[in-house]
Formats: structure tokens, sequence, C-alpha cells
């Protein structure tokens, strides 16, 4: 899909030069995310203080004390060390945001390590440490500290660059940046392609059974509707998306699960003629990717079998990935993906609360902990799912907590990236408007807010 970040311009300007003891991994990094993919800004490094002092362009340092009277970053020692060990997060409020890892040096320009804090959240370093899973394995929302310090709902490292960056005009006038601009990036997940359709016949008589038992008699009647072909599958929702694809161009995607059938989940018959057609039918208007079962997210091998079912459907290598259920086994599952050439990945999010898993609504690289290496994986950290919203509200109540995510992303130029799914438009879903909301994030217009 390759959804690259967007710039309203491009100018010359004066490099940043940032003087370090030790250019490490993490160093590299972390400085790479913050000062060019999220500020714009070109940047180069030296440990030789000849060369910083000679440096006429705007620069700082970084490290635990200043050379001179330069610009000063006092640093913790986070971005120098290897592996992962238990560290202890301070959370404190700096004005409106909260930050840790502080720093006591007079000259500091900032009260915190804003660079470690950023490498704290981007890389995921508390979920390596040891924590408790939910029944699925998968780290908690409530076990992370920006749950805990109640900033889940805030791009800190966003909003910490734009600080760092406004302290650098602040020194350096002149200094210009690339204006990275605000994206939208709807989700569509697909768990099965149709609800009564195509299901054979062993399977749409058990449905029915199981249907009249529960006295679900309008699905019963639906369902031979369905079958006999006088009724659209509820779940066929895809020429809703289309035609809005039609209407107004926009960047989507719709992940397809195709993974084998199993306890867990049901997934799409990769073989059955029908569900082909309608992946085919879709990538024809906006970008698909897979979303890969809940045991292929650790199995490299059923991983790369479910990679070549979506490849052979639409004629072209895998790009965009999600893991079932927002499960990610770090690092396992994103080194998977790095073997496989998949270049972008959408888990990161949880399943049942909004907010910013990794603190940034800006996309970033994979950063492996154990290998100590910047991976070529794209990460993409959605906000919000219909499960994160509580089943009580109401449309105007969600739409509104939509806004209030599109506001503050619109804020640090960041992407916003709703998840929906092909059922949820369906008639058997019980909220009814979702399909009202989809149409709504759709059409609003990027400078709604400004």
């Amino acid at each position: 899909m390759a959804i690259n970040l967007q710039y309203t311009q491009f100018i010359t300007y004066d490099m940043l030069l940032i003087y370090v003891h030790k250019i490490t991994p993490r160093v590299s990094y972390t400085f790479k995310q913050i000062c060019k993919r999220i500020l714009g800004l070109d940047i180069d490094f030296t440990s030789k203080i000849e060369s910083f002092i000679a440096h006429d362009g705007p620069k700082f340092s970084y490290g635990k004390q200043p050379l001179g009277k330069e610009l000063y970053f006092q640093s913790v020692e986070l971005l120098f060390e290897h592996g992962f060990n238990e560290v202890d997060i301070q959370v404190t409020s700096w004005g409106e945001v909260s930050c840790f890892f502080p720093v006591k040096h007079p000259e500091a320009a900032l009260p915190f390590d804003v660079f470690a804090a950023s490498f704290y959240l981007l890389t995921r370093y508390e979920e390596y440490l040891p924590h408790v899973k939910d029944e699925m394995g998968r780290f908690i929302a409530t076990e992370s500290i920006a749950y805990i310090h109640d900033f889940l709902q805030e791009p800190v490292v966003d909003i910490w660059a734009l600080s760092f960056k406004k302290i650098l005009l602040e020194k350096y006038p002149d200094i210009q940046f690339l204006k990275k601009t605000f994206r939208m990036l709807p989700i569509v997940t697909v768990s099965q392609t149709f609800a009564y359709r195509k299901k054979g016949i062993l399977r749409s008589i058990g449905g029915g059974v199981r249907d009249v038992l529960k006295l679900r008699l309008h699905e019963v009647t639906n369902r031979i509707k369905v079958v006999i072909g006088v009724k659209k599958d509820p779940y066929d929702t895809f020429d809703f998306i289309i035609d809005l694809q039609k209407k107004k161009k926009r960047t989507c995607a719709v992940l397809f699960g195709l993974g084998d059938y199993s306890n867990t989940e049901i997934n799409i018959s990769h073989s059955a003629p029908a569900n082909r057609e309608v992946i085919k039918h879709v990538s024809d208007y906006m970008d698909v990717g897979l979303k890969v079962s809940y045991d292929a997210i650790t199995d490299l091998i059923q991983l790369k079998e479910e990679k070549k079912r979506i490849e052979n459907i639409v004629n072209r290598q895998l790009e965009i990935s999600l893991c079932s259920f927002y499960k990610i086994k770090l690092p396992e599952a994103y080194r998977n993906f790095v073997e496989l050439e998949i270049k972008e990945d959408f888990s990161m999010a949880y399943p049942e609360h909004a907010g910013f898993r990794a603190g940034t609504c800006t996309p970033f690289m994979f950063y492996d902990l154990d290998y100590e290496v910047q991976t070529p994986l794209i990460i993409y950290s959605p906000c919000c799912n219909p499960l994160s919203f509580t089943t009580n509200k109401n449309e105007s109540e969600i739409k509104k907590e939509l806004l209030a995510y599109v506001s503050k992303i619109k804020k640090v130029d960041g992407v916003f990236i709703p998840f929906f799914s092909n059922g949820l438009f369906s008639e058997l879903n019980n909220q009814q408007f979702w399909k009202s909301i989809f149409e709504f994030i759709w059409n609003l217009e990027d400078d709604t807010y400004n």
C-alpha cells in the first residue's frame, strides 16, 4: 500500500547536527523517528567534539552533561543500554501533557528525556517485560503505563515532538521543517464474506437449526431467502464500501482472514470461487491485505500459507497485515512479517480500549529489542475500533468521540485510523448506525478541524 507520509512542500533547510558520546542503534532509531519522520528535519550525528563545535548550522548535544553553552538535552541511560530490564517509571505532568524519565540538570532544555520516553513507548518496551496476559495471551491495556497514568488517549510522542520543535525554533528561528499533513485511513476487516451464502448444505442446515432452537425466526427466514437467491447476503456489504470509494477516493484497506477453520475463528474459505470473486472485486478498487489468523501469528509455516493464498487471489505481493484479535506476540510475530517481506502492519491497538498503544499517531519502524536493530516493517497505530466503544453509546456519542480523536490527531498532523468490519454494516448487527458512522468518517474533509 505504501502509505507514505505526506508533506505540503519541499524546501531547502540546514541539517541539524546532534552530538552524542556514543551513536547506538537506539539513538539513531529514536532521533530519526522524531526529527525526520515526525518533524521532517534532516539530521546527522557526531561523537567528535571538534566537529560539533565547528558546525555553523543548528545543533544540540544529548548526554549526561552539556559540552558548553550549546542547546542541550539531558539523557537517561535507556538509549545506551542493550536488551531490556525493569525500568523505574515516574510519570509527572509537564504543562498539559504527561511525561516520564525526568532529568534535573539546570541547563537541560526539557525537564525529561523526550527521546528515551519516546523509545520506550514506540518499541513497546513494557511488553517485553514480565506482565499479566489475558485469556488469549495478549498484553492488557490496563497493564500499560499509558492507561495507568491516564495518557492512553493522547498521542504523547507527537505532542512531545512538537514541544521539541518549538525549542529548536526558539534557538534557531531560521530553521525550516517539511510540513507533514494529516491523513485519514479507514480499515475494514473481513472474517466472513457471507453470513449464509455459499456455506455448504451441512453448515446451512446446522445454522438454521440453531436459529430455530434460539427462536431467531427472522434469521431463519433471511437465511432461506439468501440461500435460494431472492435476497442479498447481509455480510455482503462490499458494494457499499466500493460505492463510497467511487464517489470520493480515499486510501482505504480491506483485510481478509484466510486462515484455516479452528475453534478460535471461522475465517474465509480461500478455495471457494464466490469468496475469491469478492476479494478480487474489492482489490480492483482499494488495497487488500491479510488478517493473519490467530494460529499463524506465531507460526511461520501457517503464515506463509495464508500469505500465498491471498497473493494467488489478487495476483500481487502482500504488503498489509493485521493480527487477528490484535494479538501481537513481540517480537516473534513481527519478525515473521519481516522475514516474509510484509511491509506494513496495523495491529498496534488494544481490542477494547481506544487510544494510542505506542503513544503515537505517526507510522514508525519496528525496532527489535532482542537484536537491537531497526527493521523495515512499518507499524501503524489505529486509535479506535467498534469494540473500544461501550455498547450503550448511541450514534451521536460515538461520532462525537471519533471527532475528538480526529481533532487530536490533526493537531499533530498524524494518521487517523479507525477500524470497522463488513459484518458491522450488516442488518444482523444490533447497532444499525455503524454504516452511517463509516459513511460520516469517509466523507470528512481533511481541513474540517483547521
